[in-house]
């Protein structure tokens, strides 16, 4: 039978998690990791917990395990499902409260792992650009990983509706930011180069890395310069995964 970890427990995947009062259910309050296991060794956890906890700081949440703690959960869910090779999702939240914005003076925030098979390689990417909604470079919350995905939801949607596997959001000022959920890498006279976080783009762990690993820079970016390059890649925490289209 399946496991989740909830709050320091093992449990059956079955077995209901959260209370209804949720805040994380009820108002989106709080954020998540998705971290890559592989041959059963977590990736990347030090740029993870320190997203979270940075997040976590700036939202007046507490993250309530110390980082060996969790990263010993992280390892445990993967090996209790059986998964060597294994996506883990850590969700926390404010935890349960009475409805209404204001938070309570004493919080028990909700920690959460579940987890699923690494996804296998994928074919290129169609993207379009969303004309639906776009990226609020202005808003703090656009730097953090929340837990309110809806913009990045209708643009999926809409890139489904249009026959292609994936969106970009430009920012308020039609500057590129990022695709519905990876960061974008656009490859331009011989040179890697990303939209930077001032734009919209979120910081992502596998971003980070592959700044420093090819040498890439951060650029604005506009839809015309999609237009004239020479390679480009979506990039998320599980991998890396190849363009072959934007807007036909």
């Amino acid at each position: 039978m399946s496991s989740i970890w909830l709050n320091g427990e093992f449990l059956p995947a079955d077995k209901p998690a959260l209370l209804a009062s949720d805040r994380g259910l009820t108002l989106g309050d709080g954020l998540f990791e998705t971290i890559a296991v592989k041959a059963g060794a977590p990736l990347r956890l030090e740029a993870h917990f320190q997203r979270l906890r940075s997040g976590a700081d700036f939202l007046g949440l507490s993250v309530p395990l110390a980082d060996n703690v969790l990263a010993d959960a992280v390892a445990g869910i993967a090996g209790a499902n059986g998964l060597p090779d294994a996506a883990v999702r850590l969700t926390l939240t404010a935890g349960p409260a009475p409805r209404g914005l204001p938070r309570s003076a004493t919080l028990a925030p909700t920690l959460l792992l579940t987890v699923g098979p690494l996804p296998g390689d994928l074919p290129p990417a169609r993207l379009i650009i969303a004309t639906r909604t776009c990226r609020n470079e202005h808003s703090p919350l656009s730097r953090l990983k929340t837990l309110n995905y809806l913009d990045s939801i209708v643009a999926r949607n809409e890139a489904q509706a249009r026959g292609a596997d994936d969106a970009i959001l430009l920012n308020s000022r039609g500057q590129v930011a990022e695709a519905s959920a990876a960061n974008l890498f656009v490859r331009l006279d011989g040179h890697w180069l990303t939209p930077p976080v001032t734009d919209g783009a979120l910081p992502g762990t596998m971003r980070a890395a592959l700044l420093k690993a090819w040498g890439a820079g951060e650029r604005s970016l506009l839809p015309v310069d999609l237009d004239r390059a020479e390679e480009m890649v979506l990039t998320t925490a599980l991998g890396i995964r190849p363009v072959s289209a934007v807007s036909g």
